[in-house]
């Protein structure tokens, strides 16, 4: 078959890398891609806000898969116009969508479905918000509703922080995504992601994660996209993956459905593993960046026969195999970021020893022949092995083998892990 990607980060390209491992590929473009991405697929120059055009070019080169790759598209509707087109498409409706879109629907959804998530409150002026911080306890968490790129979270530790943040929300610091709010309680636990896929109908369980959103090392400093993961995440317990399904992923579905707004695509859980059981802290629309790029390095199945049963409803008995092993990944960054990233940095990669990592590109480009930084999260240093902390060792390894200069990266991705498995092989050494 021919599949068009859209996309250019990482989680496109490791979307790219499996997509090209499948026997029923014919030939796969990708728009607008990056040099990573070039080598698994042709690049083509798409605007996806034109969808008349995006729809043109599938007739042209008869493409019978689009696979939308982040969440901006799939908020705007293009998965609508190309069904409408008779294109078979790879991502929820723009409706289905709001589920990324819009924190204070997902919210509601949430409290329709009884799906145990946080308390909260939706607020649509800097008042309203202010007076609501009074029914919270400190730290308080706020987010934008819509769409901010990962960053739009805020968890401010006084009331202080609270009502500064609340006026720069409100006051156009994250743009449109800012126009209403939501407050919610402080959830204490430990976070982890939990995928699935469904047709709106059939739902397949497609793997865990845990993901480091803190900049710095021992999670500290500002909230970014994503500073690295890994998969599986252990502490998602086969019978807490259960409950995930029963309490969070199958009632969303049966709403969504219920609603008129049928979800097809990958449904990507944010999770707070609190004493009292799951609760949902969002949902993701898309596969998660930097998690993305560890599910496919796990993933033994074809993608793109998986992709297309879920496009065409035609989900019901198909299996996701995952490999049993761990896979890491290491976001090497740009210095300055998640503020302003310092772009034009070279890089080189050709120290990376063959076979030792995968080294997913997220944020490059070439000028002048040479490759370069040409975002804030530049390249997702990747390694498989059959722990964690064998894993973490080996993609470090490969990032020390990377001559990046004005890149940075954390230096403890998977450090809750690493320190369980210390901790039990102590215990068995005892």
């Amino acid at each position: 078959m021919n599949i068009l990607l859209l996309g250019s980060g990482g989680r496109e390209h490791a979307l790219a890398w499996k997509l090209a491992q499948s026997p029923s590929l014919t030939k796969l473009y990708a728009a607008p891609g990056n040099p990573g991405i070039a080598e698994e697929a042709e690049c083509v120059a798409l605007d996806v806000t034109d969808h008349a055009a995006v729809i043109a070019f599938c007739a042209d080169k008869a493409i019978d898969l689009v696979v939308v790759g982040p969440e901006a598209p799939l908020v705007d509707g293009l998965s609508d116009s190309l069904r409408a087109a008779g294109v078979p498409v790879f991502g929820p409706s723009q409706a289905a969508a709001q589920l990324e879109g819009s924190k204070g629907f997902t919210k509601d959804l949430c409290a329709r479905a009884g799906i145990p998530t946080a308390g909260y409150v939706r607020t649509a002026s800097l008042a309203d918000a202010r007076a609501a911080l009074a029914r919270f306890q400190p730290p308080y968490v706020l987010k934008a509703d819509g769409l901010a790129a990962g960053k739009g979270v805020v968890i401010a530790e006084t009331l202080p922080e609270a009502e500064a943040a609340l006026a720069d929300m409100f006051g156009g610091g994250f743009g449109a995504a800012g126009a209403e709010v939501v407050i919610e309680e402080f959830m204490h636990g430990e976070e982890a992601s939990f995928f699935a896929l469904t047709d709106g109908t059939a739902i397949v369980p497609f793997g865990s994660a845990q993901d480091h959103k803190r900049v710095g090392d021992g999670d500290v400093g500002p909230n970014t996209g994503g500073m690295g993961a890994y998969s599986p995440a252990p502490v998602l317990t086969p019978e807490l993956q259960a409950r995930v399904m029963a309490e969070i992923i199958e009632p969303t579905v049966r709403t969504m459905r219920a609603d008129g707004n049928p979800y097809s695509g990958v449904l990507f859980a944010g999770l707070m593993l609190t004493a009292e059981g799951p609760k949902l802290i969002e949902y993701n629309a898309r596969f998660g960046d930097p998690e993305c790029q560890v599910l496919m390095m796990r993933l033994e199945s074809d993608l793109a026969e998986i992709m297309l049963a879920c496009a065409k409803g035609e989900l019901g008995g198909v299996e996701v195999q995952l490999r049993p092993e761990t896979a890491l990944t290491v976001v090497m960054a740009a210095k300055g970021y998640p503020g302003t990233p310092e772009k034009g940095g070279r890089i080189d990669l050709s120290g990376v020893e063959p076979g030792g990592a995968k080294v997913f590109h997220a944020g490059t480009a070439l000028k002048d022949g040479a490759l370069v930084a040409s975002g804030g999260r530049v390249l997702n240093v990747t390694a498989m092995a059959l722990s964690v902390t064998e894993a973490q060792a080996r993609a470090y390894a490969a990032v020390d083998q990377i001559d990046f200069p004005t890149g940075f990266c954390r230096r403890d991705i998977g450090w809750r892990e690493v320190a369980r498995e210390a901790a039990g092989e102590r215990a068995h050494q005892n």
